[in-house]
């Protein structure tokens, strides 16, 4: 059985972007260590998962992109969660976007679908995304591993993603990780 690992940054104060959905304070805080950890992280994973809503502003995005993160990004399979259709992508625009225009789309139930990709052999899922599809996500009950990075700001608002659960969430921290910049990785399973 493969893993699902989350892997997610979020502000002192829990949220994963600010209220109007920016995400710039992630560059205002990193250093070149806790980059290399996430890379490495992505580079672990025999899948990415993600939302429609992600998969869409990062799918015209990577294949073009430069970067430690570009390589994996755009090698690794993928596959995208929906409950409102896709189309897919496919521009022709580069030729890295293999990965990307030929990724899995799942629109069904979406626990159904993770326990599908976790039965499958391989190296682990890997989710990244957005608050909405994380939020779903945890309610699934089917996330191995939270890899938190926990950047040194307060955001005031935004958006969360341990919000609206039916019972607390109990986790057991595995790791913790602090990079010279302030991120702190915090690994529950």
């Amino acid at each position: 059985m493969r893993k699902l690992i989350m892997k997610m940054s979020v502000s002192v104060d829990g949220f994963v972007s600010d209220a109007n959905g920016g995400k710039d304070w992630l560059f205002k805080t990193g250093d070149a260590e806790s980059l290399a950890w996430s890379v490495g992280k992505i580079r672990e994973a025999g899948l990415i998962i993600m939302g429609r809503k992600s998969f869409e502003t990062m799918a015209p995005y990577w294949p073009t992109a430069t970067g430690p993160f570009a390589a994996p990004m755009n090698e690794i399979p993928k596959a995208v969660f929906t409950r409102n259709g896709f189309k897919g992508i496919g521009t022709g625009q580069a030729s890295n976007e293999g990965s990307w225009s030929q990724a899995r789309v799942f629109d069904g139930d979406l626990a159904e679908g993770i326990m599908q990709l976790k039965a499958e052999p391989g190296k682990p899922i890997v989710a990244i995304g957005g608050a909405e599809f994380m939020q779903n996500l945890i309610a699934t009950g089917l996330i191995d591993e939270y890899h938190l990075a926990v950047h040194p700001v307060a955001l005031g608002s935004g958006f969360p993603i341990f919000t609206g659960l039916r019972m607390p969430l109990y986790l057991k921290l595995i790791d913790v990780k602090s990079f010279p910049g302030g991120i702190i990785v915090q690994s529950y399973g």
